[in-house]
């Protein structure tokens, strides 16, 4: 029962990083993505 628990625990961390990075990256919301480099 506690490996079913600590896997779940586990799961939801990533899940939550996942999002995290997903909206960070712009994919989540396209407005807060970051324009590219422009090298000149």
């Amino acid at each position: 029962m506690e490996n079913t628990s600590n896997y779940v625990e586990g799961l939801h961390e990533k899940q939550q990083k996942d999002e995290q990075n997903r909206q960070h990256q712009g994919k989540g919301n396209p407005g807060k993505k970051k324009p590219n480099k422009t090298h000149k």
